[in-house]
């Protein structure tokens, strides 16, 4: 199901349609090179931009581990970045942050996905050492 969304939203933000904090992730694949994209949410807290892994095993955090620099596009407009990643500590206060701030929905999803065990703000940021957090910096 996933993936079916994610191909519609990829289709949609190619056809210039931006809709909330959605924006295309567009990395090298860390094996082969080839240029994957994927539909990611770019969350601004306090002034900085975040990506926080939404799933377990996503391709995309390993891929931007490897890669370092990506292409995010919004619409028509791209621009190179760099995803800076948290070390866990730094994580716990911006998943708090997120999560306190968000609708409910998004802690639920982390305990969906097996990334959390509560999806209140502390037990999301408990969880820390799962999630990824990557802080968009410009390339």
């Amino acid at each position: 199901m996933v993936n079916a969304g994610n191909r519609i939203v990829v289709g949609l933000q190619r056809l210039g349609v931006a809709f909330g904090p959605m924006q295309l992730l567009t990395v090298p694949g860390r094996r082969t090179g080839v240029p994957r994209t994927f539909p990611i949410a770019v969350i601004p807290l306090d002034g900085e931009r975040y990506i926080v892994q939404a799933y377990p095993k996503a391709a995309w955090v390993a891929n931007v581990r490897a890669a370092g620099e990506v292409t995010l596009t919004r619409g028509r407009r791209s621009a190179a970045a760099r995803l800076a990643e948290l070390p866990v500590e730094e994580r716990r206060p911006v998943l708090r942050r997120l999560v306190g701030t968000s609708p409910p929905s998004v802690g639920k999803r982390f305990v969906t996905t097996g990334l959390a065990d509560a999806p209140t703000p502390d037990g999301v940021a408990a969880a820390a050492e799962r999630i990824a957090v990557f802080r968009v910096e410009r390339a």
